[in-house]
């Protein structure tokens, strides 16, 4: 503790989790570190995966992975979360867990036994939709123009 490195590793732990907690949306650890260095925090990349998988090993952050990337978001204290993610603006809504007759169905049906689950679904959210919609009937326009 006398060379501060402890102190120095829980404050950015601490720094991290209140970053991620102010995000409302899964964010990836290369947004959150951009976020926390705009906000003149001094704290390398490879702490902050490290730290938002911590967090996500201990169970108080949820990740997905999207794209490519994984990304991570601090919900509630329930313990159980399902999304709906959004693939074109990332914006997330938690719904409701599948019921436990589903769970317990599904799994005899196969012969598995569940230890635990998680349940993301990606789609578009309505405003994603009306702007692809919009873009969509832009694009025929264009053709007809140039046709």
């Amino acid at each position: 503790m006398a060379d501060g490195r402890v102190e120095r590793n829980t404050k950015q732990k601490e720094l991290i989790h209140e970053a991620l907690k102010a995000s409302n949306e899964f964010v990836s650890a290369q947004n959150l570190h951009r976020r926390l260095e705009d906000e003149g925090v001094k704290v390398g990349l490879a702490t902050v995966y490290r730290q938002l998988n911590a967090l996500a090993d201990a169970g108080e952050a949820d990740t997905v992975r999207m794209s490519g990337q994984q990304l991570f978001r601090l919900c509630g204290d329930d313990g159980h979360h399902h999304h709906l993610v959004c693939t074109g603006c990332g914006k997330t809504v938690e719904i409701e867990s599948p019921s436990e007759s589903w769970l317990r169905g599904i799994s005899q049906k196969y012969g598995f036994t569940i230890e635990r689950h998680t349940l993301e679904v990606f789609g578009m959210c309505s405003e994603c939709q009306k702007k692809a919609h919009l873009n969509r009937l832009g694009d025929i326009g264009n053709h007809r123009k140039y046709t």
